[in-house]
């Protein structure tokens, strides 16, 4: 079932390429470059309701992932949240926040399997 996510990422090549694998499966994508545009996205009345899914990459300029992570929970408790890094140490830093977290790089068929997966199961999972 197709569903609307939030790819936040501040590199411009991996967001497209994550986008357009995920809009080839029919899926809707909207674009932040970093949190704080994330968080404005995900605040505006035609967005916040409509999006299903946020996935972030965890180094990005202005506020890193486990800091947008924590503003996003404050209003967005439930939101299924993926979060992709290329560091395996870092996954603690999102320790009690309630993501699914996976290392890069990431192929296209894994990325695929758990966007499906994600919102019907991912509440409660914690890194």
């Amino acid at each position: 079932m197709p569903i609307t996510i939030l790819l936040v990422d501040d590199d411009a090549i991996q967001a497209a390429t994550r986008k357009a694998i995920l809009t080839r499966f029919g899926n809707d994508v909207l674009l932040a470059s970093d949190g704080k545009q994330a968080l404005s996205v995900l605040g505006s009345p035609e967005n916040s309701e409509h999006i299903d899914l946020v996935i972030t990459d965890h180094i990005m300029p202005q506020m890193n992932g486990p800091q947008f992570v924590k503003e996003l929970r404050q209003n967005f408790p439930s939101m299924p949240v993926l979060v992709l890094s290329g560091l395996p140490d870092v996954e603690s830093e999102y320790e009690g926040l309630h993501v699914l977290f996976r290392l890069k790089p990431l192929a296209p068929e894994e990325l695929i399997r758990l966007v499906g997966s994600i919102p019907g199961d991912a509440l409660g999972r914690t890194a």
